[in-house]
């Protein structure tokens, strides 16, 4: 079966390779094989493949942290399971043709269910719910601010804040990108056009009519962390989740020292193995059900066979990308 994988750290564009591995045979009594049939490529798998990421496999390893597929074949102990049904895959490894995984590794899905939408469950659809409930208590009512407002991340964010009544002020880097962004239900899109820190508040004021702030969401670190710290009310919380830019998260002491403004990072997995008994099928029961309803949606900006790989990751790490770029089996 074909797989894509990376046996050295580096640019993904040069160390992956889809290869031909053996395929999963038979699954054992509490087991499913499943057929993988999409697989989004996230900044975080960039990120790992290239040896920058908090967690790094044993070598080679095959790539990809979520996915979709259909089950193939059941252990003769698995009950509540039937082939063909869709699921996502939770541990990662989605880049390859077929898993072999306990049928208490996947989360079932709906039928009728987008299937391209639902390979993009598992991560950003749960950082988006958990940067608007696990920070703050937020409230109907309530404004969040955060850049990169356009990613996968952040359309998300928007859906659901609409959901629970909570506004955004949506930051972006490009004209083009404000329209998407109205239409999902933004409430006040600013284009960062650089300039003075003041001159940003100031248009901030304007489209939020002067909106106490509580909650920034960081997806690019560097200047942008500041950006968003001047912009919220004294005693607010930035929230880091990504690292766009590269650079470490730049905030001036004016904020902390002065206005009591914190800053704190959220990462998924770390939240996985804190969560309480219960949190987290909760928490996909929940976002399923408003995939299965049609309440959630990430554009596709193009989808490539696992032997494509190296021009779907260059695609995935263009600027001025419209929505995800997708592994398909």
């Amino acid at each position: 079966m074909k797989a894509v994988q990376f046996e050295e750290y580096g640019n993904p564009a040069e160390v992956l390779s889809c290869v031909e591995l053996p395929a999963p045979g038979a699954p054992a009594g509490t087991e499913i094989i499943v057929r993988m049939e999409a697989a989004p490529i996230n900044p975080a798998d960039l990120l790992m493949i290239a040896g920058e990421y908090a967690e790094q496999p044993n070598l080679p390893h095959v790539a990809g942290l979520e996915g979709v597929g259909r089950i193939e074949a059941v252990g003769a102990g698995v009950s509540g399971f039937s082939e063909g049904a869709l699921v996502v895959p939770i541990p990662g490894s989605t880049w390859q043709e077929r898993m072999r995984l306990k049928a208490t590794d996947v989360i079932p899905l709906p039928e009728g269910i987008d299937p391209e939408q639902a390979a993009m469950l598992k991560v950003n659809p749960a950082t988006a719910e958990l940067l608007l409930s696990d920070v703050l208590k937020l409230e109907s009512g309530d404004w969040v601010a955060q850049n990169a407002a356009n990613s996968a991340v952040g359309r998300l964010l928007v859906q659901l804040a609409g959901e629970r009544g909570i506004h955004t002020l949506d930051i972006v880097r490009r004209e083009s990108a404000v329209r998407s962004l109205e239409d999902l239900g933004a409430d006040a899109v600013l284009v960062d056009e650089g300039g003075p820190p003041a001159a940003f508040a100031e248009r901030v004021t304007e489209v939020t009519g002067g909106a106490r702030i509580r909650l920034g969401i960081d997806a690019i670190g560097g200047a942008a962390t500041d950006s968003l710290a001047g912009i919220l009310a004294d005693g607010g919380v930035v929230v880091n989740y990504g690292l766009l830019s590269g650079e470490p998260c730049n905030i001036h002491p004016r904020h902390l020292i002065y206005r009591g403004v914190t800053l704190r990072g959220f990462w998924l997995s770390e939240w996985f193995q804190r969560a309480r008994p219960g949190q987290v099928p909760t928490l996909y029961k929940r976002l399923v059900s408003m995939l299965a309803e049609g309440k959630l949606h990430v554009p596709v900006a193009a989808r490539y066979p696992l032997a494509q790989v190296k021009e779907a990751v260059e695609h995935a790490g263009r600027g001025g990308r419209d929505g995800k770029v997708l592994l398909t089996c």
